[in-house]
């Protein structure tokens, strides 16, 4: 069962983080990563898709379990010896409690860090690559809207000498900035690159005027994520901080007057997405249980396939709950345990009927429907 449970994990990890790869492609070719560096981006990825990924693992790792058993006829077996299913129950949900564990430490604290260390090492390969491109006596232009030149560059302190800055990011107004010395920095909780420039001037240029005002230090920002494309990255959301940020921000009551009301239903929504989660192991796990054993005789990709149709409603009927949640229709707690509520009941009365022996024989109904169309088709 653990077994399964690692490999269908896995698989899944992957899939999902290759294409979340496709999707900050131009944040990892723009920053020219290496095989390491990249995988120990998608190391700090990873517990952001754990949490959705461990419940459906739980459950293809039981259903799979007990479809074998049921089909090798070991389930007969063991009745026929004197062991019910309420005797085999133990070790499935302990199973399920050990990644109910799991998945509430990956809730409440892995994602946060995955995600914190996530933008700490792309800002970190930016300010090196931004050090790599600054080339003295160049003037360099990758950067939207900047022009930047360096007479001097010493490699060892990373200070720049005789600084040229033309900064023309915004509508109406261009900047030209020159400064006797630099360097660069990063801003870790904003997400930005930051030159900081010392001992200059700035000479500002709107409607036909121009202002020249001098300064000891100056701070030339640059959003990193916007510079590849991916501002969606710029700022934490909800579901990217931790439970007790979360806490923070819900027993906050200005936060509408700081945020808006959008924002307080996703920090709402997003605290009990961080407990119904983690409880879905234990209920698709049960789940799983009944489901597998009504499978007997059937082939095992059909009933995978029947396991994860089952999962897809289970995962819409979640989204809509977060859908009405967060439009303010239904209430956060209501709507995203709701589900959780339905499979559990399903759940118990599914592992009620096996044990009694009357549970629907799935695979008998899947054989029989299959019958009149070879008939027809000899």
């Amino acid at each position: 069962m653990l077994l399964t449970f690692i490999i269908c994990l896995g698989s899944l990890l992957t899939l999902i983080l290759i294409g979340r790869m496709l999707q900050l492609k131009e944040l990892f070719l723009g920053q020219s990563l290496g095989v390491m560096e990249i995988g120990r981006l998608f190391f700090y990825l990873s517990p952001f898709f754990l949490q959705l990924l461990m419940p459906i693992s739980c459950m293809l790792a039981i259903f799979l379990t007990f479809l074998r058993i049921s089909s090798d006829r070991e389930l007969i077996a063991l009745k026929a010896g004197g062991v019910s299913l309420y005797k085999l129950l133990p070790s499935p949900v302990l199973f399920c409690c050990l990644c109910c564990v799991a998945n509430l430490a990956v809730a409440f604290w892995g994602i946060s860090w995955g995600m914190d260390n996530f933008r700490a090492e792309v800002l970190e390969f930016a300010r090196n690559r931004t050090q790599i491109m600054i080339q003295p006596g160049t003037f360099n232009s990758d950067f939207p809207g900047l022009t930047i030149f360096a007479e001097q560059y010493d490699p060892g302190n990373k200070e720049m000498r005789l600084i040229f800055v033309q900064d023309s990011r915004g509508d109406e107004t261009s900047a030209t900035i020159v400064a006797e010395k630099g360097r660069v920095v990063t801003d870790k909780e904003r997400g930005r690159l930051q030159f900081l420039l010392n001992d200059g001037a700035i000479y500002r240029t709107a409607k036909d005027q121009v202002h020249t005002l001098k300064f000891v230090s100056y701070l030339v920002n640059l959003d990193i994520w916007k510079t590849f494309n991916a501002e969606q990255l710029s700022e934490t959301r909800p579901r990217e901080m931790s439970i007790m940020n979360l806490r923070r921000l819900a027993a906050d009551p200005d936060l509408a007057k700081k945020r808006d009301e959008d924002y307080v239903r996703k920090v709402n929504v997003e605290i009990q997405k961080r407990y119904t989660l983690p409880v879905a192991c234990l209920v698709l796990g049960l789940f799983a249980l009944p489901f597998a054993c009504s499978f007997q005789g059937v082939k095992q990709y059909v009933g995978v396939l029947m396991a994860l149709g089952m999962f897809i409603v289970y995962y819409s009927l979640y989204s809509i709950s977060i859908s009405l949640g967060e439009s303010g229709f239904l209430a956060p707690w209501i709507g995203l345990w709701l589900p959780n509520v339905i499979f559990f009941v399903s759940a118990i009365f599914g592992i009620r009927l096996t044990a009694q022996e009357k549970s629907i024989r799935l695979g008998d109904w899947l054989t029989n429907l299959r019958m009149p169309f070879r008939k027809k088709s000899s």
